[in-house]
């Protein structure tokens, strides 16, 4: 079955940074585009990251452009998101997603605080 699990996530000061990873299974990785989306208390799920494949195209979310960079290892199966310049603001938590078809599937999310 496929499956997602997100690690990395965790405490960090205003302008540090942090990489999460998404390790994937249950589907031939290498053929599907992944994303990182995050949730903040008290807001709708949103979208900030995808990394398409074969060919490898990036795009993010006005909110993090420039700050967060999404790669893929398609040898280990696993997505990163690598967010530098950390902002209170941040603060969420963020989850892998895999579109395979018409059915999404979720990791169970990390969490991330910016705080000083």
């Amino acid at each position: 079955q496929v499956r997602l699990v997100e690690s990395g996530g965790g405490l960090v000061q205003p302008e540090g940074s942090l990489r999460l990873s998404c390790a994937a299974s249950g589907f031939t990785f290498s053929m599907y585009a992944m994303r990182w989306y995050r949730q903040a208390p008290g807001k709708e799920r949103e979208l900030i990251a995808i990394n398409t494949s074969p060919n490898g195209r990036t795009d993010y979310a006005d909110s993090v452009k420039g700050r967060f960079t999404i790669s893929r290892d398609n040898a280990k199966n696993t997505v990163y998101l690598q967010m530098n310049s950390l902002k209170p603001e941040d603060t969420a938590v963020y989850y892998c997603n895999a579109l395979l078809g018409t059915l999404a599937y979720w990791g169970q999310g990390t969490q991330v605080t910016v705080s000083s």
